[in-house]
């Protein structure tokens, strides 16, 4: 069990340094880049669309309106994109 979750762990970091790669490619679409902007603006932001202080309803906008707006961005970025920002980030031997 523990195996699995530094697994996912793993992975996750991985796919973090993939997407930050591809937003700092060119070829990556402005408006990609500004939906993700806006999505970790929206967290940190004390403003929300339901404040939070509303018990359940006012944590559920963030938990759907900011992953909407990470897989929006991320559906926009080309796949050439992300396949060349993930051979980039496979670390050969020769570096470690």
């Amino acid at each position: 069990m523990f195996n699995k979750l530094k697994a996912v762990k793993e992975n996750f970091k991985a796919e973090v340094k993939v997407y930050q790669r591809a937003l700092a490619d060119i070829r990556t679409p402005r408006l990609a880049k500004r939906l993700l902007k806006f999505a970790v603006a929206y967290v940190l932001s004390p403003i929300d669309i339901i404040p939070d202080f509303i018990p359940v309803i006012g944590h559920i906008d963030d938990v759907i309106i900011v992953p909407m707006l990470i897989v929006i961005a991320i559906r926009m970025i080309p796949k050439q994109v992300i396949a060349d920002c993930r051979e980039k980030n496979i670390v050969s031997p020769a570096e470690i």
